[in-house]
């Protein structure tokens, strides 16, 4: 897949089982995309990262947010104001942790991402709260 094209609805859901992900993925990235942990704050590799380019699902290679939308909200995960579609996030109540948040997760795969928030900067107001070991990068 072309990191720098938006999903499309033709584009194909990826499923597979406990077991393929278990094998395909690192144990933190399994932790985190299939279990919906949180790697510690400030820890992740893309948190500070500058270049430009498109952030992609580490998963599934779909393409999630671009490099023009990431910001420091200083909390210590990469954070962006917008994805590159709409379409390449599903979004879920989560109530855990004794918090009402937004889970935000890979449209194509399912992997958890991490938490979308409302105290974002313009244009949206919008704070997408992403693991770093979720995201893959394509450089420009």
């Amino acid at each position: 897949m072309n990191p720098n094209s938006e999903l499309s609805a033709d584009s194909p859901p990826v499923r597979k089982t406990d077991a393929q992900w278990q094998a395909e993925l690192t144990p933190e990235q399994y932790a985190i995309c299939r279990c919906a942990a949180t790697e510690p704050p400030f820890s992740g590799r893309w948190y500070l990262h500058r270049d430009a380019g498109t952030y992609t699902c580490v998963a599934c290679a779909a393409p999630l947010f671009a490099s023009a939308a990431k910001y420091d909200a200083g909390c210590g995960w990469p954070s962006f104001f917008q994805p590159l579609a709409e379409a390449a996030l599903s979004r879920h109540a989560d109530d855990s942790l004794g918090m009402r948040r937004t889970e935000v997760r890979c449209a194509r795969c399912g992997s958890h991402l991490g938490h979308l928030f409302e105290d974002g900067p313009p244009p949206t107001g919008l704070r997408y709260c992403i693991n770093s070991v979720a995201l893959g990068f394509a450089p420009a």
